[in-house]
């Protein structure tokens, strides 16, 4: 059973390859996993808005689901969790799209804050309480306020946190004291995990156990290296290699998360580009640039060789 202690470390956001028709790249998958794991990621998060969740066919997400499972437990003891994201607007379509990640064997659900309605605190408290008496497996809370104008107040996710089937967040909200004052009240049976590439070393600095982190995908040694960092008081060291990735971050999301990435992804033996809608391929000066920036990093963070790029 999915508990706080075993969301540690970094676990990326994984995108979802797909094929031109809309459906799963099962090659490309397969290729994804392989390489997430020869780097020693702590888990995977499939199926969030990197992952394309809400323009993904049903029996598509469910199919990726099962992947990210099976890819998972044959991983050669490697065993960190799945952690599938619930990014559905109503409750009953969420609860359903829940039980069958966890028909399709996932450790835990990211389930979003409600949002459309426009919500009460009180309403935010009570969906959270319901989902979680529900839900087959533990779930985590998914406050990303930039996406979905929902804001969850310090206070309720305190009181959400003590709830022995509400096991940890996903932390988007880049207020930093909003943050902090999260941080500070929740239990101690609930991980905080930061959402956000640009702030990570110091959510942790500040107490997130780890991250779910985008860009993890294409360089995970290296965000690997500044948990580590971060997480042990070297919190000068982990924003002087943060700083080296700004660039990076910065390019791949000059355009809307995944299409930079998924652009450049083939640099780490991932052929899968294209995009579902209403999203589309990035400009081609954006990616000749990320490509060129990555090429670099994966030299100095992976120890790939160097790629030419035009």
């Amino acid at each position: 059973m999915l508990d706080a202690t075993k969301l540690r470390g970094i676990l990326p956001a994984t995108p979802t390859p797909v094929t031109a028709d809309g459906t799963i790249d099962v090659a490309a998958s397969k290729a994804l996993f392989s390489w997430l794991f020869r780097q020693g990621i702590d888990g995977l998060v499939p199926l969030g808005g990197t992952g394309e969740y809400g323009a993904l066919a049903k029996d598509q997400r469910i199919r990726f689901a099962e992947l990210s499972v099976e890819a998972m437990a044959g991983a050669g003891g490697k065993r960190g969790p799945v952690i599938a994201g619930v990014l559905d607007t109503g409750y009953y379509d969420a609860l359903a799209a829940g039980r069958d990640f966890a028909a399709a064997g996932v450790d835990g659900l990211l389930v979003l804050t409600p949002y459309y309605t426009n919500p009460t605190q009180a309403g935010i408290r009570d969906y959270f309480l319901r989902y979680a008496d529900e839900s087959p497996v533990p779930i985590l809370i998914y406050e990303i306020p930039y996406r979905t104008r929902i804001a969850i107040d310090p206070e309720i996710l305190h009181e959400l946190s003590r709830h022995e089937r509400i096991v940890g967040m996903k932390a988007c909200n880049t207020d930093m004291y909003h943050f902090l004052r999260t941080v500070a009240g929740v239990d101690q049976s609930f991980a905080v995990l930061s959402g956000e590439d640009t702030l990570f070393p110091l959510h942790v600095a500040a107490g997130a156990k780890g991250g779910i982190v985008v860009t993890a995908n294409l360089l995970p040694r290296a965000w690997q290296l500044i948990h580590g960092l971060a997480s042990t008081g070297k919190l000068d060291k982990a924003l002087e290699i943060h700083r080296t990735l700004i660039p990076l971050m910065n390019m791949a999301f000059a355009e809307t998360n995944p299409g930079p990435m998924k652009s450049v992804m083939d640099l780490v033996g991932v052929e899968a580009p294209a995009m579902l809608a209403p999203l589309r391929e990035p400009a081609e000066p954006l990616k000749r640039s990320l490509r060129r920036e990555l090429s670099r990093l994966l030299v100095t963070y992976e120890g790939m060789p160097v790629v030419q790029t035009a």
